[in-house]
């Protein structure tokens, strides 16, 4: 069985950041590594469903709304994955740093959080979004100089 990419990243060598996964056709996906793999800390169901119900909603409302194919977290729970059609990676890395600091501001529910919009709509909390989406800010604004590139051994 030919191996999928993302299993060929050593991620032993990531650290958290925004990386280009792969490219396919117009279709670009970010890797949005929250946290260091493999190191035991690791975002709860309640964070991650949390942090994608509001990023997804913020993000699909951005200037990209139209290229906007899918925000979903890692099964390893050390991030998220973002696809994005016709990708420029500066403005991506500009409306994610904006999306962010929106979540951080916004006060009201959740969004998506009734039984008619979600199959687990009771495991979602505001502040559980805003922790984790504060830490991804302070590391994206923490490097002026991404590159966009996994570290090879």
């Amino acid at each position: 069985m030919e191996r999928i990419t993302s299993f060929t990243v050593d991620h032993d060598l990531l650290e958290p950041g925004i990386y280009l996964s792969r490219v396919d056709g117009d279709v670009t996906t970010y890797d949005l590594r929250t946290r260091k793999p493999n190191m035991g800390d690791y975002m709860d169901n309640l964070t991650m469903h949390s942090v994608e119900h509001m990023v997804a909603t913020h993000i699909r409302n951005s200037e990209l709304r139209d290229d906007v194919i899918y925000f979903g977290p890692m099964g390893c729970q050390t991030g998220f994955y973002l696809l994005i059609r016709n990708a420029d990676h500066r403005q991506v890395l500009a409306v994610l740093k904006q999306v962010l600091r929106e979540i951080l501001a916004y006060e009201g529910p959740v969004y998506g959080a009734s039984p008619k919009e979600c199959g687990n709509y009771r495991n979602l909390d505001l502040n559980a979004a805003k922790i984790e989406c504060r830490r991804y800010l302070d590391v994206l604004e923490s490097n002026p100089n991404i590159d966009f590139k996994y570290r090879e051994a």
